[in-house]
């Protein structure tokens, strides 16, 4: 019987990956990916060579599964994502889980992620959080409204650059003048927070026009 190991990968700078996650990745043969392309080139940059590279990624994992189960059932294989911790806001719980029922060993290493990396940074509290992932592109109000009831945590939410001004005026109509980070291209080259009231980074980013890059937002009452 094999055993899924859940890798953490670099969210912006090669380097940014455990010599435990390499060392897994070197011995496993067979390595589930969002993207092969972009798997790829963390792999050649770190000269791992000769494995089999098999998608995982939503709508498709229904159908990969049983296959990967079977798998699994003879060797360990190793679970990635594009950028940062697998399973966050990716299709790779449901393998973890269908790995528990079958009583496959699931091993989880630690590593990078955008989120916790996001929250710390933002300079706003961290004793009590609440991770919403991407907000819905129907019923958006709603969905913050139901986040309002959350009275003492700072929230934390992914975005993209296309859809980020309207979501900060929608944070404001819900909760008012609520202090906000946006942290864009994490541990990248043009890495950037952008602090201050929610009126204050709107105002910031209508000034620049647009905004290029992975977004995650985060915002409290609090201080």
């Amino acid at each position: 019987m094999g055993k899924l190991y859940v890798v953490p990968t670099p969210i912006g700078n090669l380097r940014d990956i455990t010599l435990r996650s390499l060392d897994v990745l070197k011995e496993v043969d067979t390595v589930l990916c969002e993207d092969t392309r972009r798997t790829r080139i963390l792999l050649n940059h770190y000269q791992i060579k000769g494995k089999k590279l098999m998608s995982y990624y939503e709508p498709k994992e229904e159908r990969q599964i049983p296959k990967i189960i079977k798998l699994l059932r003879e060797k360990d294989v190793a679970l990635v994502s594009d950028a940062g911790m697998p399973a966050i806001s990716d299709p790779g719980y449901r393998l973890i889980r269908r790995c528990i029922e079958e009583g496959i060993e699931v091993e989880v290493l630690p590593g990078p992620s955008a989120l916790i990396t996001a929250l710390v940074g933002s300079g706003l509290p961290t004793d009590r959080f609440l991770f919403a992932g991407f907000p819905p592109r129907k019923g958006t109000r709603g969905f913050f409204k139901e986040l309002a009831e959350c009275k003492d945590s700072t929230i934390v939410i992914y975005e993209s650059p296309k859809r980020l001004l309207k979501t900060l005026n929608l944070i404001r109509e819900t909760f008012g003048e609520v202090f906000l980070s946006v942290a864009r291209e994490i541990s990248k080259v043009h890495e950037e927070y952008i602090r201050g009231t929610v009126s204050q980074v709107i105002e910031e980013l209508e000034s620049r026009g647009s905004v290029k890059g992975e977004v995650v937002v985060v915002f409290s009452r609090k201080r």
